[in-house]
């Protein structure tokens, strides 16, 4: 996995770009521990830097293909191609010579066999530019899901890109300005695609070419999701998902590096596991590497409405039923509300989040696992693929006028703004008016949903409420676990998100993924010799967060200083009396019933967070 940049611009000189270019590239360090290079042409540049993981030696980047001393196509690429050695061998089938073993070069060569359609062939995750001497034309092509990032802006006379914000900023024309829109995108608690929240940025839309020339900007589709019959029956479909996810997960395991698993003791996690356990055991390979998150609290672990097991013990016995080398990553509460631990955070992510504590966790795992293996594979989407989500079986939730994820809110309280948003000024929320910037995001997301004639009225919302998670929280959960995991610079391959295995599942009725009456039935049903019975009986369990009500104490310790300090950025954006009322006095905080305890404590830590990226990206709030 790696980090790429580039900038186009025909009224430049080679001088400039090649001095910009650089410090765009060293912007992306964090993504490319083991190297990094660049590439420059008549009005190009790209940049890369590299976390190796396949071809060690050989895989240096950009890489350029070169006829009679002169470079006709120049790639710069991040990702994983995982039927490269497939292609490989049907390009050289088509006379094309190799002179690595990376995929990198597989892309180069692909461009040159199929040109912009290139996208099509290729399973993985990826994004990439591609400089065609020939045609003086940039392409930037991104993965079927957008599981890698890639960024744009146009200049007057050029475009500049790259796989996180921090390599835009980096370019003088571009500045961390957020204009209304964008700041309503941070906030809303749903992914736009193709938006940034910096104004002028984009994102290359997922499953996407763009194309730019001397005659402009041009973006198109290659993949999308469609609606298609299903026509095999329920014992069928259960083998067929069990066999996509034995080819799916070996086609993932190839690295040259060490790998491992992320294992929480879910369902998901634990599938993924034992599926890998048993290819690296057929493969006469060492034992898998397993690693899973524990944190301490003087409490220890309390059954809420949201967590009603700890995640500890499942994962130990799933490890041991797999027979994988497990470590347990054990967090304190210091480390958890550490400002240098929640600045990596959004520096890693270029802004803030409405996760809280659970990035400090994220990036703190990543860390301590990156000392240890380069790769893992993690169950993260299996949620959004397969209707995890406990919302998703709640009717009331599903008919709401709105996205799932946020009707669930509306039924706790329809009054409440959002996730992190209760201490922001209500002015500056009417302002936004983020409800009809939600409502706008949401009908254009209906809009999209493909249609398949004959549904029934359930069936066909249940399609609508699937595509939702799928193109508008997925992007969410893809960026997190992207930028938090190549904060660290470690690898995180997601097998759920196969899109030939996304778009199998996707149609397949509801009453298959439901027709046990639980959550996920397809994937429990695919997996039940697979798992431990008290693994596979296991009722849903989010993502962890710390219990410790030493954490709440030291959050509100630091709200304290921020609204002490007069020139501190969040101050015209928050109600000051109320964040100082809560400051004062965590215990109101404390004291809420269940789940409300949790979400005043996001309020606390959206402050903390709005505050340290204002000042450390010096934004420009221009709303």
């Amino acid at each position: 996995m790696c980090g790429i940049a580039g900038w186009v611009d025909f009224g430049q000189d080679a001088l400039t770009v090649q001095t910009v270019v650089r410090a765009m590239t060293d912007s992306l360090a964090c993504r490319g521990p083991d190297g990094d290079g660049v590439w420059f042409a008549p009005h190009a540049g790209f940049g890369h830097t590299r976390n190796a993981v396949i071809d060690i030696p050989g895989g240096g980047q950009p890489m350029a293909v070169e006829e009679n001393g002169r470079a006709v196509v120049a790639v710069t690429y991040n990702g994983e191609i995982y039927n490269f050695r497939e292609l490989r061998a049907e390009l050289e089938s088509r006379g094309h010579r190799f002179r690595t073993r990376c995929d990198t070069e597989v892309v180069i060569r692909g461009y040159l066999e199929w040109g912009a359609d290139c996208g099509r062939h290729f399973n993985g995750m990826f994004a990439f530019g591609i400089w065609d001497s020939g045609r003086e034309e940039l392409l930037l092509i991104r993965d079927q899901m957008g599981i890698k990032p890639l960024l744009y802006k146009l200049l007057p006379d050029g475009i500049v890109f790259g796989s996180e914000a921090k390599a835009l900023l980096a370019h003088p024309a571009v500045d961390a300005t957020v204009d209304a829109q964008g700041l309503a995108e941070l906030l809303a608690q749903t992914k736009s695609p193709g938006v940034s929240i910096y104004a002028g940025v984009q994102e290359v839309l997922p499953g996407s070419v763009l194309r730019f020339s001397r005659k402009g900007l041009a973006q198109s589709r290659y993949w999308a999701l469609e609606a298609r019959p299903h026509t095999e029956d329920l014992p069928t479909t259960v083998a067929r998902v069990r066999e996509r996810l034995e080819e799916v997960v070996a086609r993932q395991l190839v690295a040259d590096v060490p790998r491992g698993m992320l294992l929480s003791g879910g369902l998901d996690s634990s599938v993924l596991t034992a599926l890998a356990a048993k290819w690296v055991a057929a493969n006469g390979e060492p034992p898998l590497q397993s690693f899973s998150l524990l944190l301490t609290s003087a409490e220890g672990f309390r059954a809420d409405e949201m967590r009603g097991t700890s995640d500890a013990p499942f994962a130990h016995a799933m490890a041991e039923h797999a027979g994988t080398v497990h470590r347990q990553i054990t967090l304190s509460t210091k480390e958890l509300a550490d400002p240098d631990v929640r600045r990596a955070c959004i520096v890693a992510q270029d802004m803030p989040s409405m996760f809280g504590d659970m990035d400090a966790s994220a990036f703190l795992l990543a860390k301590a696992v990156r000392e240890r293996a380069t790769m893992v594979l993690s169950g993260e989407t299996a949620d959004e693929v397969f209707g995890g989500f406990p919302w998703v079986h709640n009717e009331d939730v599903v008919y709401s006028d709105t996205f799932p994820w946020m009707g669930i809110m509306h039924v706790y309280d329809p009054a409440h703004p959002g996730l992190g948003l209760g201490l922001l000024d209500k002015g500056l929320l009417r302002k936004l008016d983020l409800r009809g910037y939600v409502a706008q995001r949401y009908r254009e997301a209906l809009s999209e949903v493909p249609v398949l004639e004959g549904e029934t009225r359930h069936e066909r919302r249940m399609r609508e409420v699937i595509h939702l998670h799928l193109t508008r929280w997925l992007g969410v959960l893809l960026d997190r676990s992207d930028r938090l995991g190549m904060g660290p610079a470690l690898e995180m391959r997601v097998p759920y998100c196969d899109h030939e295995f996304v778009q199998y599942v996707f149609n397949t009725p509801w009453s298959m993924k439901s027709h046990d009456g639980r959550e996920k039935s397809l994937l429990r049903a695919a997996a039940k010799d697979l798992v431990p019975q008290k693994v596979l009986d296991r009722q849903k369990s989010p993502y962890p967060v710390t219990q410790d009500g030493a954490y709440l104490g030291e959050l509100c310790r630091q709200l304290r200083d921020v609204l002490a300090d007069p020139a501190a950025p969040v101050l015209p954006l928050i109600d000051v009396p109320a964040a100082l009322a809560i400051a004062e006095n965590p215990a109101r905080v404390s004291e809420q019933p269940g789940v409300w305890a949790w979400i005043c404590r996001l309020d606390v830590e959206m402050v903390l967070s709005l505050n340290m990226w204002l000042d450390e990206y010096s934004v420009t709030l221009d709303i």
